[in-house]
C-alpha cells in the first residue's frame, strides 16, 4: 500500500458530528458544515449528498495531487443528477480562510475571475456543500499556468460507436506512444469514453502540446478511420464516428479528475487503470463510489507517474519519422 493509500484510510475517520438536517466534518481546526445531507443526489442508486462528501473525504488523499494549486472550474448540481446544473468559477466572498483562491484573466467571460485552488479536504468538503459532485481542475497549476503538467486526449464516442470501439481506440494510441517513446496512462472518463494522459512535466507550452496531440490523433485515425475522427461538429461527423479530442490541450479547458465521480446514472468515478485492464469485457459502469475507495486500498493508485518526469516531445516525433 503507498503513502496516498494509507492516508486516505486515516482521512475516512474524519469527525462528522451535526443533527438530522446537516452534519459537520471536523479537519483539523476546519469545521465545514454539509447541509441537507440526505438530499438524494443519484436517485436510481440511493447515493445521496452526505455519501458523496464522505466519498471525497475517504478519497482525499488520492485525489488530492491531481488538484493541488490547480484552479477550479466548479460544476454544480445541487439537486442532484438530474438538474442539469451550471458551472461556477467565481469563489465569491463567501469562501472561507482556508479556501484558497487565484485571481485570473478569463477570456470567455472578460473579466478577472477569484478561482478556487483545491489543496486540502476541508476545500473538498466546502465544494461538496456547495453541490460539486464533479470536480475539473485545469492541466496547469498556478506555479506554471502556461505549461499543463500532462497532455490528455479525450476519446470521445457517439451514439453508435461501441465501447469495444473506444477500448481498440485506446490501445492504437498506447500503441503509438510507445513506438514514440512516451510513457502513457488510461483512466475511464466516468461516462462513455476513455481518456489517455502522457506527462510533460511542465516543460513545454499548450501550443506545443496541442499540436503534438493533434499529430497524435491524425495517425490513429489514419490506422482506424472507418470509426474515429478528429471533426469536432456533431453534425459533420455524424454519430459512428469517435471524436478524438486534442483540443483539450489549451490553457483554461478542464476535465473530471482521476476519482472525480461523475453525475450520471451509476454514481460512476473516473476511474485511473492498468493498461492490462484495457480489453474486452471493461466498462465504466464498473467503477462507482461503492467500489473505488476498496480498489485503491488494494492495489494503490495507477496513475502517480502522470504528475512525474515529463516525455521528451522532439524525441517522441524523431522516433515516429
Amino acid at each position: 500500500m503507498n503513502k496516498a493509500t494509507s492516508t486516505a484510510k486515516k482521512s475516512a475517520s474524519a469527525g462528522q458530528t451535526g443533527d438530522v438536517n446537516d452534519k459537520e466534518i471536523v479537519i483539523g481546526k476546519a469545521k465545514i458544515k454539509i447541509t441537507h445531507p440526505g438530499k438524494i443526489y443519484f436517485p436510481e442508486d440511493n447515493v445521496t449528498k452526505g455519501m458523496v462528501a464522505d466519498y471525497y473525504q475517504q478519497m482525499s488523499a488520492c485525489i488530492l495531487p491531481y488538484l493541488k494549486n490547480r484552479p477550479e472550474s466548479l460544476r454544480r448540481n445541487p439537486n442532484g443528477i438530474h438538474d442539469s446544473g451550471f458551472f461556477h468559477k467565481d469563489a465569491g466572498e463567501d469562501a472561507p480562510s482556508f479556501v484558497k483562491t487565484k485571481e485570473l484573466f478569463s477570456e470567455s467571460a472578460d473579466r478577472e475571475i477569484d478561482y478556487i485552488i483545491c489543496n486540502n479536504a476541508a476545500t473538498l468538503a466546502y465544494l461538496n456543500n456547495l453541490g460539486c459532485i464533479e470536480l475539473n481542475p485545469w492541466h496547469s497549476t498556478t506555479k506554471n499556468l502556461d505549461k499543463p503538467d500532462y497532455l490528455l486526449i479525450d476519446i470521445d464516442p457517439s451514439e453508435k460507436n461501441t465501447f469495444e470501439q473506444v477500448i481498440e481506440t485506446a490501445n492504437t494510441f498506447k500503441q503509438l506512444l510507445d513506438k514514440a517513446g512516451a510513457v502513457s496512462f488510461c483512466k475511464t472518463s466516468g461516462a462513455t469514453g476513455l481518456h489517455i494522459y502522457v506527462p510533460l512535466g511542465a516543460r513545454y507550452m499548450y501550443e506545443q502540446v496541442k499540436d503534438f496531440a493533434h499529430f497524435c490523433c491524425s495517425k490513429v485515425s489514419e490506422i482506424l478511420p472507418a470509426f474515429t475522427t478528429l471533426e469536432r461538429s456533431l453534425s459533420k461527423r455524424g454519430d459512428e464516428h469517435i471524436y478524438l479530442d486534442y483540443l483539450q490541450n489549451r490553457r483554461g479547458q478542464t476535465i473530471a479528475a482521476p476519482y472525480s465521480l461523475r453525475p450520471k446514472v451509476g454514481a460512476t468515478v473516473s476511474a485511473p487503470l492498468q493498461w492490462k485492464e484495457v480489453k474486452k469485457g471493461l466498462h465504466p459502469g464498473d467503477f462507482t463510489i461503492h467500489n473505488m475507495l476498496a480498489r485503491v486500498h488494494q492495489s494503490g493508485d495507477f496513475f502517480e507517474g502522470v504528475l512525474g518526469k515529463g516525455i521528451d516531445i522532439d524525441q517522441c516525433l524523431s522516433n515516429l519519422a
